[in-house]
Order: structure tokens, then sequence, then C-alpha cells
């Protein structure tokens, strides 16, 4: 069986999850989060873009998963779930009806019933037909940060894994670094990260990279078009090395042949961000202060016009469509205090649209019991390839 943390670990993070979903004063939570399923179970696929639920009750009753026939060898090779059921595709084919009768099967009837609802791996069609299923027959409520709360605070295990997903993406800036200079082919340039980062034993990454050069380098959303460089340019990077789903980010622009003095200037305030930002991450104290440190920086050197308005983001182990794994993302007001064992990805971004320049710097880190422990090895430095 490929399951990568033992069974004790994940044995102990399902007993946690059900003294949550006990505390919640709910009886059963509806897993449609396929990063629930990974860190409980060890389950890994991608066929959450179908119906796919798992039933995590308050009490020691099995975990049971529903989901096609195409995901049962996975579901048995890759996680610790022992009660997975099938539902077939066909012109009539109620998943949601199959889903009620393994509810009826555990005595759910009348009971409080929890269901993630903010996940990629509930759509709003399966969620309706949930939901008419359940209506009168259960007390369903959104139950979505009863396991992501667990996952928030990182096991020796999990921290070990996304230390290498950030030696995979020091080793991937480097070679992006290497590629670009005038006339690169932007494509070329995200083939030597992504090379590196699979050669290094890593995955497909969950989202990315962001990859951009001229005007498109004041996108922080990828665009599809890859150009060449020109003579005198800008290159925005950003992305993330993948490992055992874990995800370390970076985010660097990177000017092309001739430094502009206004360019050098907003990194120099960029770098003053980031570094703030980085020092406002204590144990204890809200995340909306790290926001609070990058909005200060930036709004005295007068680029308040320029910057975004929340700073960063958790980081863990996500699938596709994205590695942000969210709540809590880093924004003024956000009472959401740090914990040691979190990891954070930080970014400081200009993009001055009248001027048309970038400038952008971030780095993920481990909140640890002093302060924040940054995991890139590169330096915070301007860097020109000419």
């Amino acid at each position: 069986m490929a399951l990568h943390f033992s069974r004790d670990e994940l044995a102990g993070r399902v007993a946690r999850a059900r003294r949550a979903v006990a505390a919640e004063e709910l009886d059963a939570v509806l897993l449609f989060a396929q990063e629930s399923l990974y860190y409980l179970t060890g389950y890994d696929t991608n066929g959450y873009v179908f119906f796919q639920c798992a039933v995590l009750t308050a009490d020691e009753t099995p975990i049971t998963l529903l989901t096609r026939r195409p995901d049962l060898l996975s579901a048995k090779l890759t996680s610790t779930i022992e009660d997975v059921r099938i539902w077939y595709d066909s012109p009539d084919a109620q998943p949601a009806l199959e889903l009620k009768a393994i509810l009826e099967e555990k005595g759910l009837r009348g009971a409080r019933v929890g269901i993630e609802l903010n996940t990629h791996g509930l759509t709003g069609a399966s969620y309706e037909a949930v939901r008419r299923a359940l209506d009168g027959w259960c007390a369903l409520t959104d139950a979505s940060l009863v396991v992501r709360r667990l996952r928030l605070v990182k096991s020796p295990a999990e921290l070990a894994y996304v230390r290498r997903a950030a030696d995979l993406a020091d080793a991937a800036l480097a070679a992006m670094i290497e590629a670009a200079r005038p006339g690169a082919f932007e494509g070329d340039i995200a083939a030597a990260g992504q090379n590196a980062i699979y050669r290094g034993g890593g995955d497909v990454p969950p989202s990315g990279p962001v990859l951009a050069s001229g005007e498109r380098a004041l996108l922080v959303r990828n665009s599809t078009g890859a150009t060449h460089l020109g003579a005198d340019d800008q290159l925005t990077l950003e992305f993330c090395g993948s490992y055992r789903r874990y995800c370390a980010c970076l985010m660097r622009t990177i000017v092309v042949g001739r430094a502009k003095p206004k360019q050098r200037h907003m990194f120099d305030v960029t770098r003053e961000a980031l570094v703030a930002m980085t020092e406002a991450a204590r144990p204890g104290r809200p995340l909306g202060e790290i926001d609070d440190a990058h909005r200060r920086v930036y709004d005295a050197a007068g680029f308040g016009h320029a910057r975004m308005a929340a700073c960063g983001y958790n980081l863990g182990a996500t699938y596709r469509p994205s590695w942000m794994d969210v709540p809590p993302m880093l924004y003024s007001g956000n009472t959401t205090p740090a914990e040691p064992g979190m990891v954070l990805f930080m970014h400081a971004i200009l993009a001055d649209a009248d001027a048309m320049l970038a400038m952008s710097l971030g780095h993920t880190v481990v909140v640890t019991g002093t302060g924040a422990e940054i995991l890139s090895r590169h330096p915070l430095d301007h860097v020109v390839r000419s």
C-alpha cells in the first residue's frame, strides 16, 4: 500500500477529526474536499472532479467512501479506507441517493450532519442533489472548517515534505533564472523550472506556474500566449514546488536587459515589505498583522495604488485547481492567530499600471516558537539578466 504517512499518524488524525465533529455537536461530516481525504486516510486521486464523498462519524464507525469505479483501486492502494462503495455511470445515476442510503445504514436519519461546502470537490450541482436528497431527512449544516482547522498546523512528517517541496522550488528558481535572457522563450523558461521539480522527484503542481513578461508581468494569474523576452524586459515568476502533494511557493520579478531606476526603487521597497511581513509572523499574533506590515511599507513609500489588498495565504497538501490552501489568507483584520507549525506563503507585489512596471518577491515560511523560518535558500536579490 502506497501510504506516505504511518498508520499511527493517520489514525491519530482521524481520532482528532472525530473529536472535532463531536465538538461541533455533529453526528457526522460529509467529506467532499480531496485534501481532507488525503489528510485523514492518505487517499490520493483526482476523481474528486466527479461526485465523491466520504462519511466520517463522531463515533468509531469506519469511514465509508462513495466514489466511481475508476477510483476503486486508488482508494484501496493509497488509503486506509476499507469500506469503499461504488456508484456507476448511467443515464439515471443518482449518487446523492446512494449517499443517503449509506447514511441510513449508519443510523443518521434525523441526525445533525455537516457537509464540506468550501471545496472544489463539491460542485453546485452535486450540492443541490445532496440537499434535495437529504431535505427533511436530516439536519444538514456547513462544516467546511472541521477538518481544515486540523490541517493548519503541520506534523513533523508533514513539515519534512514541505521542506522537500521548498528544495524543489529553489532548484526550479535557479533553473528559470539561468534560462531567462533576452530573446528566451517563456515556454523554455517554464520547462526548465518544471524539469528541475520532476527530476527531483516532485509532483505535478496543483496550479501554475505564473510566468509572463512585458505587460503581462503585471498579472498575478496565468494567461495564455507564451512569447519571447525582449532585449529590455521584465519577467514575473510565481510557482510552487510540490512533494507528496505539499506545496512551497516562491515569487520573483526578474529584470532582463537594462535595469530601470524606478524598477530598482520598486525592488528596494518590495524587499523591505517582505522583510517586515516575515518579522510580523510571530506565534500568537493575528495573521492580519502580516498584511498590516505589508501595507505600512508600501503605503509609506507611495505605492498604495500598486499593491495588493492581501499578501499571502496558508499552504498545505492541495489538489488542482489551486496551491492556495485557504482559508486563512493574509489580509488586514484577520484575527486568526499564527501557530507554530503553520506554513505560509508571503508575497509582496507591485503592479504599477501607469509605468507598466512590475516587481514582486515571495517566499514560504514555517511559523516557529519564536518567529518565522524562511524555507528558501535564495537571497532576496535584485536579479538582472542580460
